[in-house]
């Protein structure tokens, strides 16, 4: 109901917005402006927080409120890129809680069946990355597929748990026996030996296609 009352509250505040000829874009109680300087921003801020709170009695939250660059902001977990000709990208924040979930979701400490910890990484980023299609930055998604790959291949060694059963379900993902003893003999923690040349081995990408995890990178284009 929130955003709903607010966008009712708040259409006063689009029409005025309009009627002062600005560059905005609003959801709920979250509201950007648009304006070519920061002495700009700094008059603009100031007569729309006055007509906010004496038109519409309503309250800013100076706090989150700011005049800055549109690549220092983020909206609805979206940002701007600082070239001439911004582009939309995903904001800092919004990674951050990407990367959050997911280490949640892969805690060494979880004891869940391995289709279940696909099933509900499968879900997560099916519907991050349907969110975020128009922030078609390949070099971040790429960069995310291969962090997300990087914590399975380290939930997977953390529940095998000494040395022969690290040694014989190595052997059973076709590493050499040589190989597989000198890994589970190591002293690297789980998150170096994810990116070791052995698990590499063990667990390529295409081992996780079978699952259907999405490749945010190939499949994560503007529209």
């Amino acid at each position: 109901m929130s955003p709903l009352m607010s966008n009712i509250v708040l259409n006063e505040l689009d029409i005025e917005l309009e009627k002062r000829g600005h560059k905005f874009v609003r959801y709920a109680d979250d509201c950007n402006i648009y304006v070519k300087s920061e002495k700009a921003g700094q008059r603009v801020m100031e007569g729309i927080s006055k007509f906010i709170e004496e038109k519409l009695k309503l309250k800013v939250n100076t706090g989150k409120s700011a005049v800055a660059m549109p690549s220092d902001r983020k909206f609805l977990g979206f940002s701007f890129t600082k070239e001439e000709i911004p582009r939309i990208t995903v904001s800092k924040e919004a990674i951050k809680k990407f990367k959050d979930r997911i280490r949640e979701i892969t805690k060494g400490i979880r004891r869940v069946s391995f289709m279940r910890l696909m099933s509900e990484l499968k879900t997560y980023m099916t519907g991050w990355r349907s969110y975020f299609r128009i922030a078609g930055f390949k070099g971040i998604f790429k960069d995310l597929d291969g962090w997300v790959r990087r914590r399975i291949r380290c939930y997977i060694w953390q529940q095998w748990t000494g040395f022969k059963a690290r040694r014989d379900k190595l052997v059973k993902f076709g590493i050499p026996i040589e190989l597989a003893a000198k890994a589970a003999s190591s002293r690297l923690g789980a998150w170096r030996l994810s990116t070791s040349q052995v698990m590499g081995r063990a667990f390529p990408n295409k081992y996780f296609d079978q699952f259907k995890l999405p490749r945010l990178y190939d499949e994560l284009k503007p529209r």
